[in-house]
């Protein structure tokens, strides 16, 4: 083949995949199946069976959702098992879970990256120019944006604020917490739990007390994320919550996330998640399962997010596409891809900006040691969740993988999702079938 026709095949090629990708982007994620593209559908049922029914039968978790997009077209999206072991309610596909830390990446995130498109957040600028009371604490003041996002700041991992609430007998504080509303009592945190409307100014002077490491190397810390949503409604001057569905969940049809669901009115059943002996005595159905975002009524940057698998494939999509999604930008690209890459690698650092990624050497590992599957490509990134969630968008691949569960029905000491290595395997199947196909 001369040159010029190597070149004219290159250049066609890769208009084609442009077009292809462009094409995605100006599309809804559709139902299709996975011979659609170029993906072996009894390969994939039956691995994914397999692997669904041993979790279950294993007491990794009652119940879950999974759902996989490839190029835009959901080539997989099946319920398994029930809401607990009683076997009385089985999972349906528009059953609501409790997202945990992958609020995380579809809460505060979307609006910080969206606001540093904007211009009014610099990733390279004090977090403290953000958050004024740091402006006074040695330890904090020179923080900044990049650095906290990406773990590498050296700050607490996390506080117990329970601990402030429970005498030591176990019984609750009644000064800070009452089981009626009232004017000073408005933070609805469980059934019949309201806190005290000025306990989130002792969340956030402990938060600013805490001491920092003076060691700036990988230590993952939820402590920010308490902080994001009265810091991103004070530069937008809007509610948080509110910010989040005017600019991405409304426009993106992903109707049923949202925080504090008990008050949406949702037909949709929320999954309960742990028979909770501490503080809400009883089994945690309808409200957020993570004390410090119960205890800030429901709403925080690290937890209290919910929604269905077809809800956060949506979101998911839409940074797959590097901040387009149905024709509508919604983030720059550009800074997309700079929340997205690994920011620290030199400091054996995998994070990107909140967003989690591949293990640096992940491709060599095997699937025990791997996280998550070693087929993901260097590109990909997502969150889990601890009450058995995780999201995962790989851009090279164009492949969005979903997994809800509640692994922490009836306690959190069911750890066999992690012992059994459930959702790298589970993810690794499509990835297989998609090589095994070529």
């Amino acid at each position: 083949m001369t040159t010029l026709k190597k070149t004219a095949t290159l250049l066609l090629i890769g208009f084609l995949f442009l077009s292809h990708f462009t094409f995605a982007q100006n599309e809804k994620i559709t139902y299709g199946n996975p011979s659609e593209v170029g993906m072996d559908s009894l390969y994939i049922y039956t691995k994914v069976d397999s692997i669904m029914n041993v979790g279950i039968q294993e007491e990794a978790f009652p119940g879950a959702q999974i759902l996989v997009v490839k190029d835009s077209k959901i080539i997989f999206n099946k319920a398994y098992g029930f809401h607990t072991y009683d076997s009385i309610q089985a999972v349906s596909l528009d059953d609501i879970y409790d997202l945990a830390s992958v609020t995380k990446i579809t809460g505060p995130l979307p609006a910080l990256m969206k606001l540093h498109s904007e211009g009014k957040l610099d990733l390279d600028s004090p977090f403290s120019n953000y958050w004024k009371p740091w402006k006074k604490r040695k330890d904090k003041k020179e923080l900044t944006v990049r650095e906290i996002l990406a773990h590498q700041a050296g700050l607490n991992p996390y506080i117990i604020f329970l601990n402030e609430v429970l005498k030591k007998n176990g019984k609750i504080k009644t000064r800070f917490i009452k089981s009626k509303a009232s004017k000073r009592f408005k933070n609805e945190a469980y059934e019949g739990l309201y806190v005290k409307n000025r306990f989130k100014n002792k969340v956030f002077r402990q938060i600013n007390r805490s001491k920092v490491s003076d060691v700036k190397k990988y230590k993952y810390s939820g402590l920010s994320f308490l902080i994001y949503p009265d810091l991103i409604s004070e530069i937008t001057k809007e509610d948080y919550t509110e910010y989040l569905q005017t600019n991405f969940y409304a426009p993106l049809e992903a109707t049923t996330l949202s925080y504090r669901p008990k008050s949406k009115n949702f037909n949709n059943l929320i999954v309960p998640t742990e028979v909770d002996d501490l503080f809400r005595k009883e089994l945690t159905k309808n409200w957020v399962h993570d004390e410090n975002a119960a205890l800030l009524g429901g709403i925080s940057g690290n937890a209290g997010l919910f929604g269905t698998s077809l809800d956060l494939a949506k979101i998911m999509q839409m940074y797959a596409n590097y901040g387009v999604y149905d024709g509508k930008r919604y983030i720059s690209e550009n800074t997309v891809r700079e929340f997205t890459k690994i920011q620290y690698p030199g400091n054996e650092n995998r994070r990107g900006l909140g967003f989690d990624k591949p293990l640096i050497d992940n491709a060599t590992l095997s699937i025990k040691e791997a996280y998550p599957a070693p087929e993901v490509s260097p590109e990909s990134f997502g969150h889990s969740g601890f009450t058995g969630t995780f999201v995962w968008a790989d851009p090279t691949n164009n492949l969005v993988f979903i997994f809800l569960s509640n692994r922490v029905y009836p306690n959190r000491n069911h750890r066999n999702i992690y012992n059994l290595n459930i959702r790298p395997k589970l993810q690794q199947v499509f990835y297989k079938a998609i090589k095994d196909n070529q």
